[in-house]
C-alpha cells in the first residue's frame, strides 16, 4: 500500500498533560463512518508518530473514513519534554490520557515495539476502569513486552549494569540513529513496575501480532511467549520469516493494513 503524502500531511497540534505539550495528528471520522473502529498508534522507543508505519495506517484511516490519532511520547518527535526523563509508567499515562481526550468510541490499538507493551498495559489499564468496550482490538508489531528487563537488563555485561547503577545511565550505540540512546536507571527501575510476563494478561480483545523472524531486537521466541501469556484472548500470530525489526517494506505494510483491516 502506497502513503498518500496529501492526506498523512496532516497540521500538527498539542495537548497538555501536565507536565509538558505532547504532539498530535488527529484524522476524523467521516460521518457516513462513524461506526467503523478509529486507530490510535503507539510509536516504538525513540519512533515517531510520522514513521513509514504510521503514515500508512493514516492513509488507510482516510480512504476508509475512520479516525486516526497518532501522537508523540514526551522526548519523541515533536513533544516537549527530555527523552531521558521518561519511563514506561509515564508513557502509559500521556497514551491513555491522549487515547481519553482525543479518539472517541471503539478503538484499535496499534503498537510497534515498546508501543506493543504500552498498548497491552493501555487495554489493561481501560479493562480495570471499566472502558474495555472502547477496546475494538490491538494489532501489535514487534511487541517489545517487559523489554527492559528481558531484552536489555538481563543481556547486559556486568560493567553496563554497574555503569547505570553508578551513573544513573548509559549511552547505548543504536542502529537506526547516528546519535547513542540514553538507557537510564529510571527506565529500568520504573519497567520492573510494569512488568507482564510474571503472570496472565488480558488484552479484553483480539490480538493480532505481526511479528519478524530475522528481528535483532525482538526475537521471535518472544512473541510465542507473549502468546501463552494471552491464554484468555482470541489472537492471531503472523511470523513474517524474512522479516526485520521495523517491518517497514511494502510487504510488510500491507500486511499490517491487511491485519487491522480484519480486526473490525
Amino acid at each position: 500500500m502506497s502513503v498518500d503524502a496529501t492526506q498523512a500531511d496532516l497540521p500538527v497540534a498539542f495537548q497538555n498533560v501536565g507536565h509538558c505539550r505532547l504532539a498530535f495528528r488527529y484524522r476524523a471520522p467521516k460521518p457516513a463512518e462513524r461506526a467503523k473502529p478509529g486507530l490510535v498508534w503507539l510509536g516504538g522507543f525513540k519512533s515517531d508518530m510520522m514513521s513509514t508505519k504510521a503514515l500508512a495506517l493514516d492513509s488507510f484511516a482516510a480512504a476508509e473514513g475512520r479516525s486516526c490519532l497518532r501522537f508523540d511520547y514526551s522526548g519523541h518527535g515533536e513533544s516537549e519534554g527530555r527523552f531521558e526523563d521518561g519511563t514506561i509508567s509515564l508513557w502509559l499515562q500521556e497514551s491513555l490520557a491522549m487515547i481519553r481526550t482525543q479518539a472517541q468510541g471503539p478503538q484499535i490499538l496499534i503498537g510497534s515495539s515498546m508501543g506493543g507493551w504500552i498498548a497491552l498495559l493501555a487495554a489493561r489499564a481501560m479493562g480495570a476502569q471499566e472502558a474495555a468496550q472502547r477496546l475494538a482490538g490491538l494489532v501489535l508489531i514487534a511487541p517489545a513486552v517487559d523489554f527492559t528487563e528481558k531484552l536489555m537488563w538481563a543481556q547486559m555485561p556486568a560493567a553496563i549494569r554497574k555503569e547505570i547503577e553508578s551513573k544513573g545511565v548509559w549511552l547505548r550505540e543504536s542502529a537506526y540513529s547516528p546519535e547513542p540512546t540514553p538507557i537510564t536507571r529510571a527506565l529500568i527501575e520504573d519497567g520492573r513496575r510494569n512488568l507482564m510476563f510474571d503472570g496472565a494478561i488480558d488484552a479484553h480483545a483480539p490480538v493480532h501480532i505481526l511479528q519478524g523472524m530475522q528481528d535483532p531486537d525482538v526475537p521471535w521466541q518472544h512473541a510465542m511467549t507473549l502468546v501463552e501469556h494471552l491464554a484468555g484472548d482470541c489472537v492471531t500470530l503472523s511470523l513474517i520469516k524474512d522479516g526485520d525489526h521495523r517491518l517497514s517494506r511494502n510487504e510488510d505494510i500491507a500486511a499490517l493494513i491487511a491485519a487491522v483491516a480484519n480486526i473490525a
